[in-house]
């Protein structure tokens, strides 16, 4: 089995395969075992989770004049050693440009996801999955969560950056990625890194629910650019990112 395949899809065994490798792959089927042992009805409203990323807007924070990321944000705390999730006040996303040399050291306001999405059995279950990897690395830590939906679009004449900033560490201690849905899409490959620049892996996330898992302290992530399979139709790619991080207070 690849290094980054787990052996398992709970929080112990996706907690043990970060810890040994700062990273590893789910394949969508273990993801949604992973999702159901946490919750038997996660699965309810996914077909109105997913379409929510047709209602994203546009992304106009990008430094480089892109037009080609959709986008919805929220924020999220949950205390040590328990798996509620409280809802914060919409408040902006910043990064340093010590993780972001594109686009940050500017708080950016980015539009709300729709509170009937954010509270759904689908999203509430992907964050508390990621939740208990999270508390499983840093068991006596608050946990300061923020979640973004993600669209990338690709044209005949221009692609779709997916990680316009390049290799990157997000500035956070886990960071989980799932794809909701890929349509028409060539590419899209997620590729890990070491500290230092050096390849450690790659994989594609192309079946909905395959996801990523990567301790951002100790590992740095980018997704190559996507193009249309087919120039005449629609191209785009939908993942569902969320961020832990201690929190400070």
């Amino acid at each position: 089995m690849p290094e980054h395949l787990t052996h398992g899809d709970d929080p112990r065994a996706l907690a043990e395969c970060i810890a040994a490798h700062d990273f590893c792959f789910l394949p969508g089927d273990r993801t949604q075992r992973g999702l159901g042992a946490l919750r038997g009805d996660w699965n309810t409203d996914w077909d109105s989770f997913a379409a929510s990323w047709n209602d994203l807007e546009t992304d106009t924070h990008m430094a480089d004049g892109g037009r080609y990321r959709r986008r919805r944000y929220a924020v999220l705390s949950a205390p040590a050693h328990a798996s509620d999730l409280r809802i914060e006040a919409h408040q902006p996303h910043y990064q340093s440009l010590d993780y972001n040399r594109l686009n940050g050291g500017v708080a950016r306001d980015f539009a709300p996801i729709a509170p009937q999405v954010l509270g759904g059995a689908t999203m509430q279950t992907a964050i508390g999955l990621g939740l208990r990897v999270f508390q499983r690395l840093h068991p006596d830590s608050e946990a300061h969560i923020e979640v973004h939906q993600f669209r990338i679009e690709a044209r005949a004449d221009s692609v779709g950056k997916p990680t316009p900033e390049g290799m990157h560490r997000d500035g956070v201690d886990f960071v989980l990625v799932m794809m909701v849905r890929r349509e028409n899409v060539a590419s899209g490959t997620t590729e890990i890194f070491s500290p230092d620049g050096k390849p450690l892996d790659s994989f594609t996330l192309t079946a909905p629910c395959d996801a990523a898992l990567v301790n951002d302290q100790r590992a740095m992530h980018g997704v190559t650019p996507i193009h249309p399979l087919d120039p005449l139709r629609p191209a785009w790619r939908d993942v569902l990112v969320v961020t832990y991080r201690r929190a400070t207070r």
